[in-house]
């Protein structure tokens, strides 16, 4: 029996006593987290949050098997948030519907949760009406043309059904029911909503696809109403992929049995109060940031070196080589050498000790 076909769905239970140790410890760390980002005036809370959305953005997608450019994705979001980070090139189509869902599940998180928004959201992610190669239903509730919404896995032939979710036939009731009660939650603290309705609209998956990525939308959407800023320093989402089996087991298993979902409910803090411990690297990488500039202040640099030292600060994936720096600044290998030597004189760049064509660089170390 799947839980929405218990008589009493969706009266759903938990143990407050079992979470109340870990409510209040994740409460905490939110407060603390909170009371370090306003000490660091208004630029570099900014810059946080571009850190984290890009984290969150990249992540919600990444668990559903979807690999976004993480240069495309901060550009979008820097444009989005008015800051400029330089040119970090091209924006692609299909960065620009997660980044839109993000940004208003977040930004304007004290806005109520309607038809047309999900609608909204749905179509954001799909705007072509296609997933994949498949042409799908957006913009609305999964129909009797979709078949039935099952989480299947193994070849074909040997599936296994891991769940299957209310017919379409349910779905606009179910999803009536869900709205009016996210309207209706201040009740109820809202971190414990946050797990309550990723749950939930999960459980109900009323869309053909997506449902993962607005289920998390509109988690993260309730942890800002928690703290009642649309600034963003920590990644569910990020936490999430980093447990993906863990998550997708622990909704198996809270999907098929009663209606108390304690366990989802002590899986989803835990991962909460790991996603707020684990902020304190974006806040570290920020900080570096600034003392870079900080240190670096009043010295002279050319639009290419700008670029790239700022693709260093915000984390350059593999090694620096004269070649990439070419390639990133669209200029010939021996312009590329001649900035790279001016930095390294400056003891700005530093040079690996492994010699030869591929030999990379990194930022020197700050005193």
């Amino acid at each position: 029996m799947y839980i929405y076909q218990q008589p009493q769905w969706p009266k759903f239970q938990w143990n407050t006593s079992e979470l109340a140790v870990l409510l209040v410890e994740v409460r905490h760390l939110q407060g603390r987290l909170l009371g370090r980002m306003e000490c660091l005036g208004f630029q570099l809370r900014q810059e946080a949050t571009l850190e984290t959305l890009a984290q969150d953005v990249l992540q919600t997608s990444a668990i559903e098997g979807q690999v976004l450019d993480t240069q495309s994705v901060r550009s979008s979001l820097a444009g989005r948030l008015g800051l400029d980070l330089g040119s970090l090139g091209q924006i692609d189509r299909n960065v620009e519907g997660i980044v839109e869902i993000v940004l208003d599940a977040t930004g304007n998180f004290a806005a109520p949760l309607t038809r047309e928004r999900l609608f909204g959201w749905h179509g954001a992610l799909f705007p072509t009406g296609r997933s994949g190669l498949r042409r799908i239903t957006v913009g609305s509730w999964r129909s009797r043309e979709s078949g039935p919404m099952q989480v299947v896995s193994g070849p074909m032939g040997r599936e296994t059904i891991h769940y299957e979710a209310p017919g379409h036939d349910r779905v606009a009731r179910e999803m009536a029911r869900f709205i009016q009660w996210c309207r209706g939650a201040p009740h109820l603290d809202p971190v414990m909503a946050a797990a309550i309705a990723h749950f939930w609209f999960v459980t109900i998956h009323p869309f053909e696809d997506g449902n993962g990525r607005i289920a998390r939308a509109i988690a993260d959407m309730m942890l800002a109403r928690s703290e009642n800023t649309p600034q963003r320093f920590y990644s569910m989402s990020a936490q999430i992929q980093k447990q993906r089996k863990s998550y997708y087991d622990i909704l198996e298993s809270c999907q098929k049995g009663s209606l108390d979902i304690t366990p989802w409910m002590h899986w989803f803090l835990l991962s909460l109060q790991s996603a707020l411990r684990a902020s304190e690297s974006t806040l570290e990488a920020v900080l570096f940031k600034a003392r870079f500039w900080r240190s670096h202040a009043g010295e002279s640099f050319n639009e290419r070196q700008r670029k790239v030292l700022n693709r260093l600060l915000n984390g350059f994936e593999g090694r620096l080589t004269t070649s990439k720096w070419a390639k990133l600044t669209r200029c010939s290998q021996d312009t590329a050498l001649r900035d790279i030597h001016d930095l390294l004189q400056r003891r700005i760049l530093l040079r690996d000790q492994a010699g030869g064509r591929s030999t990379g660089y990194q930022l020197f170390p700050l005193g």
